[in-house]
């Protein structure tokens, strides 16, 4: 029993090794993985500038562009034309950040947004209440920022 367990969690690394890959909608699964195995999570990538928004800016409301509550350190707005919402991206430069309740961010985001200045290879990170919540961002290089899209989300994204 314990040979057959110990293979059943083998499983993944012997799989990466291998290059096999199968479909995955589980983030958090993957980071897992990308942590055992050394490797970043893979799928459809940009290059991308960024801005930050937060919720005392002019004309930002408590809602995303689905009707979601927008969740600070996790909500990123898009254009729909180059990434589609409801898409989990894995932005690596955001990995080690501060988050508002003083955990570490796993670089996980949730496009759920979007914007009228929001267009082409550009994205606008939500960072919380006020200008103050843009604090965590500030050694972060805006102008190239790397997006990996790595799933999908149903509904709206967690909080």
């Amino acid at each position: 029993m314990r040979r057959r367990l110990a293979a059943l969690a083998a499983l993944p690394l012997i799989l990466a090794a291998t290059g096999a890959q199968a479909a995955s909608s589980d983030p958090v699964g993957d980071l897992i993985t990308s942590v055992l195995t050394g490797a970043l999570p893979s799928g459809p990538g940009w290059n991308l500038k960024a801005t930050l928004y937060h919720a005392g800016a002019k004309g930002v409301g408590a809602l995303d562009a689905l009707g979601c509550k927008v969740v600070a350190m996790r909500t990123v707005a898009v254009d729909k034309n180059l990434i589609p919402k409801h898409s989990v991206l894995f932005i690596k430069e955001t990995v080690g950040l501060k988050m508002p309740d003083g955990s570490l961010h796993d670089g996980y985001w949730y496009a759920s947004d979007a914007g009228t200045a929001i267009k082409g290879k550009r994205i606008d990170l939500y960072t919380g209440s006020n200008a103050g919540s843009m604090g965590a961002m500030k050694g972060l290089n805006l102008a190239s920022l790397t997006a990996v899209k790595v799933g999908e989300f149903q509904g709206c994204p967690p909080n």
